[in-house]
Formats: structure tokens, C-alpha cells, sequence
């Protein structure tokens, strides 16, 4: 495998990642919303603590931006360019929610906060890999690292999808002479 199949297999890998893990997260925030709406006193909260906010207004809180987060991974999931950028600002902010929620639920929080940093990683990545292979002009982000083995065939030649059953395989034009 070379370099480039091997990153292209990674960032869509880290993509398929990212939502899944969205899609996780986001309904984990909306059974913790679904909790401190219908059992008000299940979570308590330190004494003193600067950011004292009712949980009912947690509850809100994580009740939708789970329902945001999950929509986003789906979206993800379908190729959709703007889940991108939407998953990781999404993401920063369940992180910064997580980590206002840290006394109501600490191991939960972390747990939530550090699954959110490595889905914005996995989107940032896999973005960046998209952004070189448009650059060198072998990009599909949707069917990059589809075919197992990457999508060159050893030669450098590129690899185009099977024809129909009885038509003659074809090639890429962009490959050059045979």
C-alpha cells in the first residue's frame, strides 16, 4: 500500500469514526437530557460551584444539543460536506458543555469531553486529506479507500469502478497511455 492509499484509508476510517461517534454521543447526551428532565434531583452538585445552573436547564441543554449531534452523524454518514464543519463546531460545544457539567457527573464528562476532541480531530484530519487529494486531483471523499487496498492498482494505475457485466472494463482518462 502506498502512502497516499494508506492516508486515504485512515481519514476514512477517522470520518466513519467521527460519525459514528457523533451519532453515539449525541444519543448518550439525549438519555442524560431525558434523565435531569424526569428525575430533577438524580444529579447533585458541589456547593459553591461558579456555574450553578438548574438541571432542568442541563436537561434542555443536553437534550438538544444530543439531538444536534446525532442529526449531524447521520448527515456525516451520507457524505454531506457542511456535517463536517457542523460536527466539529457541534463537538466543541458539547465539549464545553461537558466540562460546565463536570461537577454534576465528573466521570461522565470526561468520558464525553474526550470522545468529542477526537471526533474534531477525526473530522480535521479526514478534511485535510480530502483537501490534498482535490489538490493533486484524485479526490472523491466519498469513495476514497472504498475498494480494499486503496484505489490504485500496482503500476500507478487507478482504479475505476467494474463495468456493467458484459461491457469492456474501462480505464481513467486521467491515467495516460496504457
Amino acid at each position: 500500500m502506498t502512502q497516499s492509499t494508506t492516508a486515504r484509508a485512515w481519514a476514512t476510517g477517522g470520518l466513519i469514526f467521527a460519525a459514528t461517534m457523533l451519532l453515539t454521543v449525541g444519543t448518550w447526551q439525549v438519555l442524560v437530557g431525558i434523565a435531569a428532565l424526569v428525575e430533577d434531583e438524580f444529579f447533585i452538585v458541589t456547593p459553591n460551584y461558579t456555574y450553578d445552573i438548574d438541571t432542568t436547564a442541563w436537561g434542555w441543554t443536553h437534550l438538544g444539543v444530543g439531538v444536534l449531534l446525532a442529526v449531524t452523524g447521520l448527515f456525516l454518514l451520507t457524505g454531506a460536506a457542511w456535517a463536517r464543519v457542523a460536527g466539529i463546531v457541534l463537538a466543541a460545544l458539547s465539549a464545553i458543555a461537558n466540562f460546565l457539567f463536570l461537577p454534576y457527573y465528573p466521570l461522565w464528562s470526561l468520558v464525553i469531553i474526550a470522545l468529542d476532541v477526537w471526533v474534531i480531530w477525526a473530522l480535521a484530519t479526514g478534511w485535510r486529506q480530502r483537501d490534498q487529494q482535490i489538490g493533486s486531483g484524485t479526490a472523491d471523499y466519498r469513495t476514497a479507500g472504498s475498494r480494499p487496498g486503496g484505489d490504485e492498482r500496482p503500476g500507478g494505475e487507478e482504479w475505476s469502478p467494474p463495468a456493467r457485466p458484459g461491457a469492456a472494463a474501462t480505464r481513467d482518462p486521467r491515467a495516460g497511455p496504457p
